[in-house]
């Protein structure tokens, strides 16, 4: 027997154990036409989040991934960089592409140009505090000139057919935390859903994330939010939940080298019994996502960018500094791969079967 709960609106006045329940078991987020499997999304992040690894948070339990920040300048479309960020073959649905900028008209094109080239979802950096975004005057930068937030976001909403999310934090510094602001902003111009980063631009990534300031914008708003920063464990993003009201989690650095989080916090959030990932089966997955990025990037590039993700699925193992220089002096795929069976304890019988 199926049953139907009313579909009340995230921070209404449930009690609070239910209302999570509720909210996590039978209100799952939706994107415009895109009802996500579950609440929990990877985080676009630059140099991270290729093709290669959104497969395989997907496949392994994340409701959403976005991809790498892709730039709005047009003349760095056909740059390598942006072509590898512009490849979705064989991407899970709905395929969320970030743009960048601080032009109106750039973005929009941008987000045209996106559309056409399959992304079915555009999401707008806001959020970035890396010093090259803002500098240009992108990213959290832009959260600073309210006039110009509304000005990109009503340009890019009505410049496509296609749903468009925004990624923010909470302000410009600790004294200007004006987050509710750009939220109502982006829900007058018709955001889908909105993911807020808890610290300011000037916080970067210092200190803890606040969380109060996205229970205020979910309570402020009537479109999905998804809450961001330090969400490390299934624990924690439980608790994020109940004490924001928010819709989802939205996970970043906390996965990398642990494409297994997304699912294990999805899982969690329904009740399910979390898998455990064993050095054997964190070996199968980083032996995976090694030969995928050999694939996708080419032997030269290949073996240079997974160095960094060997890195943080190594971290925390004994000898990690060591381990990580040796594997950093790697120059072919097959050392690459000859290395971490090795690391691991892995013989080749259980190599072959993997």
């Amino acid at each position: 027997m199926q049953i139907i709960f009313p579909e009340y609106r995230l921070g209404s006045m449930i009690p609070p154990l239910f209302h999570t329940m509720l909210c996590i078991a039978f209100l799952m987020p939706r994107i415009g036409p895109y009802k996500l499997a579950n609440p929990v999304a990877l985080a676009p992040m630059a140099g991270v989040t290729d093709l290669p690894f959104r497969r395989l948070c997907a496949e392994m339990g994340a409701g959403l991934v976005v991809s790498e920040m892709i730039s709005s300048n047009p003349r760095l479309r056909d740059s390598r960089k942006t072509a590898w960020r512009s490849v979705h073959d064989f991407e899970v649905e709905p395929r969320s592409v970030q743009i960048a900028g601080s032009e109106p008209l750039e973005l929009a094109a941008a987000a045209q140009y996106n559309v056409s080239q399959g992304a079915q979802i555009i999401d707008i950096n806001m959020g970035c505090p890396a010093k090259k975004v803002c500098k240009k005057a992108a990213g959290s930068a832009l959260l600073a000139d309210e006039a110009l937030v509304k000005d990109i976001l009503h340009t890019v909403v009505k410049s496509v057919d296609v749903p468009v999310t925004l990624k923010i934090r909470t302000g410009a510094n600790p004294g200007e935390r004006n987050g509710i602001n750009i939220a109502r902003i982006a829900q007058d111009a018709g955001i889908a859903a909105l993911a807020v980063h808890g610290r300011t631009r000037a916080c970067k990534f210092e200190g803890e994330a606040e969380y109060d300031t996205i229970a205020a914008i979910v309570a402020a708003t009537e479109f999905p939010v998804f809450a961001n920063g330090d969400i490390d464990t299934p624990e924690k993003a439980a608790a994020v939940i109940r004490r924001t009201g928010a819709a989802g989690v939205m996970v970043g650095r906390a996965a990398q080298g642990k494409p297994w989080l997304c699912g294990q916090i999805a899982a969690h959030l329904s009740g399910e019994t979390i898998v455990s990932v064993t050095p054997e089966k964190q070996f199968a997955i980083l032996r995976r996502h090694l030969l995928a990025l050999h694939d996708f990037y080419g032997e030269f590039m290949g073996v240079r960018i997974a160095r960094k993700h060997v890195s943080w699925y190594l971290q925390g193992q004994p000898d990690y500094r060591s381990h990580r220089a040796a594997f950093n002096g790697l120059q072919t795929p097959a050392e690459q791969l000859q290395q971490i069976t090795q690391l691991f304890n892995i013989d080749r019988h259980k190599e072959i079967a993997a």
